[in-house]
């Protein structure tokens, strides 16, 4: 089975963006909205990829990711979606022998930074770096399927 280790944190300051040394426009949506598993459409740029992953809160989950046709990407977006979609830029930020994204939501999801690290095992040890804030891997909240349905400007102050 494909696994994703994964930690979310919010961002508390803009220092990242001097370390950055990429970024990618992002626009996701979702193929279905409860169950086991969510199904996302994804254009990156000019790729698309559909992905499951499953339907669980925390830092290790199933994942599954394949190639599709950039223009069947935009049909699915523009008709098969079943919330709005997701969209941001991601940035690549290397820090202490490890890359970091963070995702700069846009639209219904802007002004929020969340910043995210893949590891290779559970216990695998990484430096936080000084514009790191709270981590939020467990407030289902913060994933991507959960902000199309209920948009970080729907949450109110």
């Amino acid at each position: 089975m494909a696994t994703e280790i994964e930690h979310k944190f919010l961002v508390c300051n803009e220092s990242w963006r001097e370390q950055a040394h990429a970024s990618q426009d992002f626009e996701q949506g979702y193929l279905c909205g409860d169950g086991p598993a969510s199904v996302r459409v994804r254009i990156e740029g000019e790729q698309a990829n559909i992905n499951i992953k499953a339907a669980t809160v925390g830092t290790v989950r199933a994942e599954y990711e394949y190639s599709i046709p950039i223009e069947e990407a935009r049909e699915m977006l523009a008709c098969l979606c079943v919330a709005p979609p997701v969209v941001k830029t991601r940035y690549w930020v290397r820090h202490a022998g490890h890359t970091w994204e963070v995702d700069v939501f846009a639209g219904a999801n802007a002004p929020l930074v969340v910043a995210e690290i893949e590891l290779n095992t559970v216990d695998e040890a990484f430096e936080r770096p000084d514009w790191l804030g709270e981590e939020v891997s467990d407030d289902p909240r913060y994933y991507n399927h959960a902000l199309a349905f209920e948009p970080y400007s729907s949450w109110g102050a």
